[in-house]
C-alpha cells in the first residue's frame, strides 16, 4: 500500500563493505517476472522461479507489543499493516527488481492515451478462502466504499484526491474495472496495490458504521473469522508472543510444474519485546532472520563462515528516524491546551528548532550507537529515493557555536550553571519519548539528551510502549517531542502525502483533529506541492518540486532527520528461492521460498 506508516521498527563501515554480499553479487539470480497462465479457466500467477520442496516454516520477529489490528485498511503503523497485509492481495504489486508496476489480483491492465483511464482485467476463477469467487464488485466496494467512504486509516484515500475530488470507479463486468482521474496523476497507479476487501464480508460491517470497522478485525478475532486472498492467513494469535500463519491451499499463484505455491506450510511472526531478546532469539535458532543493527555486524560477520546464516547488505534504509516537534498551538475538547505555552513558543520558533538540529552529532550517532553502518540523514526523503534533493542531502555537521547563535537570536541565555531560559525567565525543559524496546531508539534519545545539554536544555527522556506512543502523537496530541520512524519509497514520494499534507493523519508536528485551517505559510507550499508534484507526468519536472518540499522541511525543520541505518540481514542457509533487493529487502517471494 502506498503510504508512510510509522514504524516500530557516513561511508559504510570499510572493513566489513567487501566481505557482505550486496544485491549486485546477486543479479545473476533475478527471477523473470511471473506470467498468467489459464488452466481450466482459472487465470493463474505463475512464478518463474526455481522448483522447489513443499512444507516447512519460516520464523520471523518483530519488537514491541504486536499489532493493533489484523484490518489491512484501518492500520496506522508498520506492524499492524504488514501483519495484516500479509493476508490480502491488491490489483497490483511492484516488481522489486524493476521498480515497475505489475499485476496481481489483476491479470492485466491498461491505460488510456490520454492519461486518464485505467482498466484492469481481474484473473477469473481465483476465490476468497472461503471458497466465494473474487470479483470487480469486491474491488468496487473496496474503493467506492471503504477507502473513499473514509472508512479506517484515510491515507490512501487523501493521496488520491486531485483538487479535491477523487477518481471515480465503475464496474464493466464481474471482471473488468476502470478508475476515470480528473487529471494525469503521476502516481495513481502504484497506489493501487492498496489490498482489495472481500465485499461480502465487510459490506454488513461498514454498514455498522466507521467506529465499527475501526474495531473490526482486531487482535481478539479468531482466525476462522479472516477471509482472505493472499498466500497465507493467520491461524492462531496470541497477544505479545506469536502469530502463526499457514498456507492457502488455493492460493492463485502456482510453479512452472503448475503446483500451487506456497512452498512453506506456516509463517510465524514471533513478538520479542525489544531488540536485544530478538537478537538473543536468533543465535539460539528461535528465529530464521534477522535486521542486523549496526553493532552487531561485527561479529555476525566474523562468526558468519561457520554459522549456519548468510549476511546480506541491502543499502541504506528507505525508512526515516527524526526527532519532531509538537507545533499544535490548538486546544482539546476541554479547553485546554495540547501543549504547554511557553513550550508552544520554543517549538513554534525556527531558530530554537535550528539550534536543536545544529546542536545533535550524528556522527558520533552512527559510530556509537551503529557501529558505523550508517549515513548521517538531513532530508525527508531517504538517500535511495530516486527523488533525492543531493543538494542539502549533505547537511551539515555538528556545530554549537551556530547553535547558541541561533538561541541568542531569539533571546534565549544560560546563567552561571549553563541552564537554559527563554526570554521571559522560563528555564528550558521538555519531554522527548519514543518506542520502548527499540535499543536503537531509546540509545538515539540518551545522546540527543546528552547533545542538548550542552546547550543548557534539560530533556527528560521517556521510552514507552510503542502502541502507546502511537495514540500520543496521532489522536491524544499528548506529547511535546518525539523520536519516531516513517517507512516510505525510493520510488514515489507521494506517498507521503499523509505526512506533508496540513490534514494529513501523519501530519505528526501538526496534527489537525479537527481539520482547522491556521495554516503556517511554508504548510500552505507543501500542500501545493504535493497537488502539483501528483499532476506532474515529466520526472525533471516533479523532482524539481520534491526537492522543494525536502528545502522546505530542511529549512523550516519541523521534522528533524538523524540518520538511515543500512540494511543489513542474516538469513538462515537452509532457505532457498532466497533473492534480496534493496527495494524489497531478503523475503519479499514469501511465497517461493523453501527449504532445501
Amino acid at each position: 500500500m502506498l503510504k508512510s506508516c510509522i514504524n516500530a521498527d557516513t561511508p559504510e563501515n570499510e572493513i566489513e563493505k567487501e566481505k557482505i554480499a550486496t544485491p549486485k553479487q546477486e543479479l545473476s539470480q533475478i527471477i523473470p517476472p511471473p506470467k498468467t497462465v489459464t488452466i481450466n479457466g482459472v487465470d493463474y500467477l505463475q512464478s518463474q522461479a526455481p522448483i522447489g520442496k513443499f512444507g516447512g516454516k519460516l520464523i520471523t520477529s518483530t519488537i514491541g507489543e504486536g499489532p493493533k489490528t489484523f484490518n489491512p485498511w484501518n492500520s496506522k503503523d508498520a506492524t499492524s499493516s504488514s501483519m495484516s497485509e500479509l493476508m490480502f492481495d491488491g490489483l497490483v504489486t511492484t516488481n522489486v527488481y524493476t521498480g515497475e508496476v505489475e499485476p496481481k489480483l489483476a491479470k492485466s491492465f491498461n491505460l488510456s492515451p490520454d492519461g486518464t483511464q485505467y482498466t484492469f482485467e481481474l484473473r477469473h476463477g481465483i476465490n476468497w478462502s472461503d471458497g466465494k469467487p473474487i470479483t470487480a464488485k469486491d474491488v468496487f466496494f473496496t474503493y467506492n466504499t471503504i477507502i473513499f467512504g473514509g472508512y479506517g486509516n484515510t491515507s490512501t484515500r487523501d493521496s488520491m484526491l486531485i483538487n479535491g475530488e477523487l477518481p471515480k470507479i465503475e464496474m464493466t463486468d464481474n471482471y473488468t474495472i476502470k478508475f476515470t482521474t480528473k487529471q494525469p496523476f503521476a502516481p495513481f497507479l502504484r497506489m493501487l496495490s492498496t489490498p482489495i476487501a472481500p465485499q461480502h464480508i465487510l459490506e454488513p460491517v461498514c454498514k455498522k458504521g466507521k467506529s465499527y470497522f475501526e474495531s473490526f478485525w482486531g487482535p481478539t478475532t479468531k482466525p476462522s473469522e479472516f477471509i482472505t486472498s493472499g498466500a497465507f492467513k493467520l491461524t492462531e494469535y496470541v497477544p505479545a508472543q506469536r502469530a502463526i500463519y499457514k498456507r492457502n491451499p488455493n492460493y492463485y499463484v502456482i510453479n512452472t510444474k503448475d503446483q500451487k505455491l506456497p512452498y512453506l506450510d506456516q509463517y510465524i511472526v514471533l513478538i520479542v519485546g525489544d531488540l536485544n531478546n530478538e537478537l538473543l532469539k536468533f543465535k539460539a535458532g528461535e528465529i530464521d532472520i534477522i535486521n542486523l543493527r549496526g553493532v552487531n555486524v561485527p561479529d555476525f560477520k566474523k562468526q558468519e563462515p561457520m554459522s549456519d546464516y548468510k549476511i546480506y547488505n541491502l543499502g541504506p534504509s528507505s525508512g526515516t528516524m527524526f526527532i519532531t516537534f509538537n507545533l499544535n498551538k490548538r486546544k482539546n475538547g476541554e479547553g485546554k491546551f495540547y501543549v504547554d505555552e511557553k513550550k508552544q513558543i520554543w517549538f513554534n520558533d525556527r531558530n530554537f528548532r535550528s539550534a536543536i538540529d545544529y546542536a545533535i552529532d550524528r556522527e558520533n550517532m552512527i559510530f556509537n550507537i551503529t557501529n558505523g553502518v550508517a549515513k548521517p540523514l538531513h532530508t525527508a526523503e531517504a538517500l535511495p529515493s530516486i527523488f533525492l534533493n543531493k543538494e542539502i542531502a549533505n547537511g551539515h555537521p555538528r556545530d554549537l557555536q551556530i547553535a547558541k547563535e541561533y538561541l541568542k537570536l531569539s533571546g534565549f541565555y544560560q546563567d552561571k550553571n549553563s541552564q537554559l531560559y527563554d526570554k521571559y525567565g522560563n528555564a528550558v525543559e521538555f519531554d522527548l519519548y519514543t518506542n520502548a524496546g527499540h535499543t536503537e531508539r531509546e540509545a538515539t534519545g540518551v545522546m540527543i539528551k546528552q547533545d542538548l545539554a550542552d546547550l543548557g536544555i534539560k530533556v527528560n527522556f521517556k521510552p514507552i510502549e510503542f502502541n502507546s506512543l502511537v495514540n500520543k502523537l496521532t489522536n491524544t496530541l499528548d506529547w511535546e517531542t518525539a523520536i519516531m520512524g516513517l517507512t516510505g519509497s525510493s520510488l514515489e514520494p507521494h506517498g507521503g502525502k499523509n505526512v506533508w499534507n496540513s490534514n494529513g493523519p501523519l501530519h505528526l508536528f501538526n496534527r489537525r483533529l479537527n481539520n482547522e485551517k491556521d495554516l503556517l505559510p511554508w504548510e500552505k507550499e507543501l500542500n501545493e506541492i504535493y497537488e502539483k508534484g501528483a499532476l506532474e507526468l515529466d520526472f525533471a519536472k516533479r523532482k524539481k518540486l520534491y526537492d522543494r518540499y525536502q528545502e522546505i522541511i530542511y529549512e523550516e525543520k519541523p521534522i528533524i532527520y538523524l540518520y538511515s541505518p543500512l540494511q543489513m540481514s542474516a538469513i538462515r542457509k537452509k532457505f532457498n528461492n532466497i533473492f534480496p533487493t534493496p527495494l524489497g529487502g531478503v523475503v519479499h517471494n514469501l511465497d517461493e521460498i523453501y527449504i532445501k
